[in-house]
């Protein structure tokens, strides 16, 4: 028996825990070869040198890519996408792969695809058809669908956007989110476990916080970063701060809440990368989340925590949990908000519409094996 090899590229510590899950099922099925490629955040030392993440699963790594990002404005990104296409189509080229698979919309997932393309390499996309419109990365995202053969959306919504793109409904599976076998395979931290390995006494209430830039907004996001920190000041709470991500603007935002923390006597504490456990077991134990990250949407409503999402990173997208949502946030209504999402009835709330689902890894391998693999599958017509 012939086996797939397929080659899934990661390229940051968030969606490395979406991405896990599928690429421990793939290396225990026989049918599949799985080559993990490393590229991104997870090589760089500012953003946490999250490859420690990945060694840590005992997940074995086939190629490194090295992005050597020199800044966080457009000019250091596009450059970044470049180095990537360079040397994944390397790395392509040396493993040759029957199959690349990438996640998500961050510009290393469509460096990715794109670098597949000329080498004729098939490409499994999954979490396409979401929007984020206050986001650039909502524009690669639809780019990553055009360049991709197969898709695992996480929402029938988002298949239906897939398929209004012209692309193959034979070719669109629907499956759900990764993170949920994640959720529910990772074994969490005490309380008293997490406070010594944070070095932070999680004294309730606890608030975790994550912001990262909006790249389409004039002022990146600075503004909706002053709202959520006056929040945070004016609340009594213990705060986990997570840092932002490398894309455009991401080193100002950082610089601010740096300063918080060191401004907090000793309740806020700012993390470069927490790992999944870790991260996993503090949405356990917190009482709220502000911010806008994808992690409000995506896997806070599995922990039933009341998020309060601010600005427009996460517009468009379907809305699982008890989201409170600030589009234009002030300190003010930042501090409102967050109140809310503290008292006893948003927890209540964020409990009664946790969701439920089968194994969304165990649907995408099932849907490989039924794939015809070989040179017609390269071939796509627009599906009117």
């Amino acid at each position: 028996m012939k086996r797939l090899r397929v080659a899934v590229v990661t390229g940051t510590r968030a969606e490395y825990g979406l991405l896990a899950p599928v690429i421990a099922r793939l290396s225990r099925d026989r049918r599949f070869d799985c080559k993990v490629i490393v590229t991104g955040a997870h090589l760089d030392r500012r953003q946490g040198m999250t490859v420690r993440e990945i060694l840590a699963d005992k997940v074995k790594i086939a190629a490194r890519v090295p992005l050597k990002q020199r800044g966080d404005d457009g000019l250091a990104v596009a450059a970044a996408t470049a180095a990537a296409v360079k040397g994944l189509a390397r790395a392509y080229s040396r493993l040759k792969p029957g199959l690349v698979m990438v996640l998500g919309d961050r510009f290393e997932a469509f460096a990715a695809a794109a670098a597949a393309l000329p080498l004729r390499i098939p490409v499994a996309h999954l979490h396409g058809g979401e929007r984020t419109e206050g986001v650039w990365d909502e524009s690669l995202r639809h780019a990553i669908t055009k360049l991709s053969h197969v898709h695992f959306p996480a929402a029938a919504a988002y298949g239906r956007r897939i398929a209004r793109l012209g692309e193959d409904p034979r070719r669109i599976f629907v499956v759900g989110s990764p993170a949920v076998d994640r959720l529910r395979s990772l074994k969490r931290l005490s309380r008293s476990e997490l406070s010594r390995e944070l070095r932070l006494d999680l004294r309730a209430p606890v608030v975790v916080a994550t912001i990262h830039p909006e790249t389409l907004s004039a002022d990146r996001g600075l503004a909706a970063c002053d709202a959520m920190i006056h929040a945070l000041e004016k609340t009594r709470a213990t705060v986990v701060l997570t840092a932002p991500n490398a894309d455009a603007g991401g080193r100002a935002i950082r610089a601010r809440l740096a300063a918080f923390a060191a401004r907090s006597r000793g309740r806020a504490k700012l993390y470069d990368s927490l790992g999944q456990k870790r991260y996993y077991s503090l949405l356990a134990h917190a009482d709220a989340m502000i911010g806008n990250s994808s992690s409000g949407v995506l896997e806070a409503p599995y922990f039933g925590l009341p998020v309060v999402n601010i600005g427009d990173r996460q517009r468009g997208r379907e809305r699982l949990g008890a989201l409170l949502e600030l589009p234009r946030p002030t300190p003010k209504s930042a501090l409102a908000a967050l109140a809310r999402a503290l008292k006893p009835a948003a927890k209540a709330a964020a409990r009664r519409r946790t969701p439920a689902g089968g194994s969304p890894s165990a649907k995408i391998v099932a849907a490989l094996k039924k794939i015809k693999w070989g040179d017609g599958l390269l071939v796509k017509r627009f599906h009117d």
